[in-house]
């Protein structure tokens, strides 16, 4: 039986092999439209979520399976003080796989330790979300060709944004990546992050404070909001804020093929006029997020049809 808690859980094969599987999906969506009939996903979700709970709950029903769980720790048992471990060896006798978020670091994991059914993480604190990287990759591949020779901007909050941790730990393992860091400096990538995991992989790298100089090297655009609530006070994010809002005119300096991406939600980080520009796929991306949960959830179930 195989857990994903971490992209790093996934061989490059294992993950060529799922985004094949789903772009296989995208072509004929039919042909996988009973694979899961029987079997049910347990979606524990102990914070909020719309695109990651729902596209799981959609993933299983285009399988043909089913879904139960519950949406917030407050409709659960965890209000009563029910520990993860408890919560995990319940389900087992439920469902055939589980989705778990939550905002500990690590809750995943321990989840997996006693779970008698694959247990994917679908998010943990500010750790990782493996297949939010899963959309990614699929996005990128699908839309781009390829996963190597590319240069990647990150922007906003790559201090605790997991979906960047997420990414980055996947990319560095492809050839000819380049990474272009930019945020504030009190939102830069944490120190593990660029020593362990970016310079030990011989990554090349800058991390810079302003967008506009950097947008006409990019090939992926990878944006994230900018956290009011991270900022010491309130001039700083007043100061920096506007550095990091992409829109038309920023655009303009861009590749005509560079791709636009956001884990979603948006607040302002992206102006609306930029929807309108065929190179942002954030939408697209999000809908890509349900093909590669159907495929996920076919790996770790081992259906037939894989």
């Amino acid at each position: 039986m195989k857990h994903l808690i971490s992209p790093l859980d996934l061989s490059v094969t294992e993950l060529d092999e799922i985004l094949t599987l789903a772009e296989e999906i995208i072509e004929e969506p039919k042909k996988y439209s009973n694979v899961c009939n029987g079997k049910k996903i347990a979606t524990l979700f102990y914070e909020p979520s719309t695109r990651t709970r729902l596209s799981f709950e959609a993933a299983m029903l285009n399988l043909g399976g089913s879904v139960l769980g519950f949406s917030s720790a407050d409709s659960s048992s965890a209000s009563k003080g029910e520990s993860v471990a408890d919560t995990i060896r319940v389900i087992s006798s439920y469902a055939d796989i589980c989705a778990m978020r939550h905002p500990k670091e690590g809750a995943p994991q321990v989840a997996a330790n006693y779970s008698s059914i694959p247990v994917i993480n679908a998010g943990d604190g500010g750790h990782n979300h493996p297949t939010q990287t899963l959309t990614d990759l699929l996005t990128i591949k699908n839309l781009k060709g390829r996963l190597d020779t590319l240069t990647v901007g990150f922007c906003g909050d790559l201090k605790f944004g997991r979906t960047v941790h997420s990414l980055i730990n996947a990319l560095v393992r492809y050839e000819n990546i380049n990474f272009v860091l930019i945020s504030p400096e009190e939102l830069k990538i944490p120190d593990y992050l660029r020593k362990e995991v970016i310079e030990e992989n011989h990554i090349p790298y800058k991390e810079v404070k302003v967008l506009d100089q950097v947008m006409p090297e990019l090939d992926i655009l990878y944006m994230t909001r900018v956290q009011k609530e991270r900022f010491f006070n309130e001039e700083d994010y007043i100061r920096l804020k506007d550095s990091f809002i992409l829109d038309g005119k920023k655009m303009e300096l861009a590749k005509e093929d560079m791709l636009v991406m956001h884990p979603l939600p948006r607040v302002n980080e992206i102006a609306t006029e930029v929807d309108k520009d065929k190179r942002a796929v954030y939408f697209k991306q999000a809908e890509y997020g349900v093909y590669v949960r159907m495929a996920l959830i076919m790996k770790l179930l081992e259906v037939a049809g894989c």
